[in-house]
């Protein structure tokens, strides 16, 4: 045998030096060298072994092309283990077990679009390619890289960057579930000052409403320093401030959001719901007073949008400063009006129903006389009474209470009448204490602790002769 091998030596030799010379004259063209074919993400997972249960359910739920695609992708791989602690936690004795519209959604959750390595993660939040948010909306992922790279809590990353020809695989030691919003509170340690309130004395109201599927919830979830800064300085129940954060029965997304207002879980004495008011002017502000700051973390069942404050139980003084609608009313009960100390009398306990009249309606009051450019303008005394008899005190007026022809006092004396249906455009029509029956209702139950709005489309006169 060695004499064969050498007796070959010299042929070897001659073919070696060939090659030799043919790399270094590519050498000397500058020819790029031929890439090898790399494999594909499913590739990839099927040559290594402990990825066999997650190429096993790619198959079971027909998405083995999908990730052949030239995407790219990146892709959470959970390992045999994860899987099988996945299967154990959920009941079910096999892959087969689980059904396949849920598998190809929990599978579709550890996909995110893109090439995102591991340098490129940064803490937040990025979609998954699965629909199973509310309204068919991708759900949301988020990213810990406080200390390694964590997903939605439950879920690390053990082996990063395994390039493929489509994307990119990491290895992760945990299947990632479908989330609910108690799942992304959880996850999120800057949200962690609001589970330790949601949860407050062993409390699971919160916890069992919100981990539910039967309807939808949109969550204004206050990040923690929201919770350090705020005193609560109206001593309010926190059960319902915090419920004063939740809107039941809708997955309200940041680009479905306008100028108006929505019902919370936080109720009155009576029962009523309370009212919120959003404002999209300048991103997305909620009674005046708090931010989104991270808006559309989709869940299973709602969305929830981070807020930089906590949102307090509102008066009708909140709302009446909150909505830009009714500048000209604010100006009319402070700066306007010196002499009497609205603000605080519509901040006490009420109840009160108060008619308020839109910018538009002071406008059409002012262009009626020629000496008034602005509310300011307006005689304090005749201003007062103008606006005590838009206010009546003791009840909380709805309009599922309101009936044709009803008749109440006022803070100034008068009565208003009001008419069911309205006319024209006006949900209702009422007739002020000087008689004039042309004005309208036009917005309904803006719902604050200790009263009600009803927007007016013209400003009620009080008689002037008594």
């Amino acid at each position: 045998m060695k004499k064969v091998m050498f007796k070959y030596l010299p042929i070897y030799a001659v073919v070696f030096f060939s090659l030799l010379a043919v790399s270094c004259s590519n050498d000397d063209e500058d020819q790029d060298p031929i890439p090898m074919e790399q494999n594909d993400i499913v590739d990839l997972a099927i040559a290594t072994g402990e990825l066999s249960n997650l190429v096993a359910a790619l198959q079971r739920a027909d998405l083995v092309t999908a990730l052949q695609a030239d995407g790219p992708f990146t892709v959470f791989a959970p390992t045999n283990v994860a899987f099988e602690a996945f299967l154990t936690a959920n009941n079910f004795a096999t892959l087969e077990d689980v059904p396949v519209d849920v598998l190809t959604q929990v599978l579709l959750n550890h996909v995110v679009s893109g090439e995102n390595v591991s340098t490129a993660l940064s803490t937040g939040y990025v979609s998954s390619l699965s629909t199973a948010g509310a309204g068919n909306n991708n759900l949301s992922l988020y990213i810990d890289t406080a200390n390694g790279v964590g997903i939605n809590g439950v879920s690390n990353v053990i082996q990063a960057d395994i390039d493929a020809s489509n994307g990119v695989i990491h290895i992760v030691d945990g299947v990632i579930g479908l989330p609910t919003i108690v799942d992304h509170a959880l996850a999120n340690g800057d949200l962690s000052e609001l589970v330790g309130a949601l949860t407050a004395g062993g409390n699971t109201t919160f916890t069992d409403l919100l981990s539910g599927s039967t309807t939808d919830f949109t969550v204004f979830a206050p990040v923690n320093g929201a919770f350090t800064a705020f005193t609560n300085p109206n001593d309010n129940e926190l059960a319902n401030i915090l419920s004063n954060h939740v809107i039941v029965g809708a997955a309200a997304f940041a680009a479905d959001l306008s100028n108006s207002y929505v019902s919370t879980a936080a109720t009155n004495t009576d029962g009523d719901n309370l009212s919120l008011y959003i404002n999209t002017d300048n991103g997305v502000v909620i009674n005046g007073s708090s931010t989104v700051a991270a808006a559309d973390i989709v869940a299973t069942n709602g969305v929830i949008h981070a807020v930089d404050t906590v949102i307090d139980i509102p008066t009708v003084v909140t709302f009446a400063v909150a909505d830009p609608t009714f500048a000209p009313l604010v100006t009319a009960l402070t700066d306007a009006t010196p002499a009497t100390d609205f603000v605080s009398v519509l901040s006490g306990d009420g109840p009160f129903t108060v008619f308020a009249p839109t910018a538009n309606a002071f406008q059409a009051l002012l262009d009626t006389n020629g000496d008034w450019n602005s509310v300011s303008d307006i005689e304090e005394g005749l201003l007062t009474s103008v606006l005590q008899h838009h206010v009546i005190a003791n009840s909380n007026i709805r309009s599922a209470d309101l009936t044709d022809g009803i008749s109440a006092p006022t803070l100034e004396g008068d009565n208003v009448t009001i008419n069911l249906p309205g006319t024209g455009d006006n949900i209702a029509d009422i007739t002020d204490g000087a008689g004039n029956g042309n004005n309208g209702i036009i917005v309904v139950d803006v719902q604050a602790a200790n009263g009600v709005i009803h927007a007016l489309n013209s400003v009620l006169i009080p008689d002037t002769q008594n």
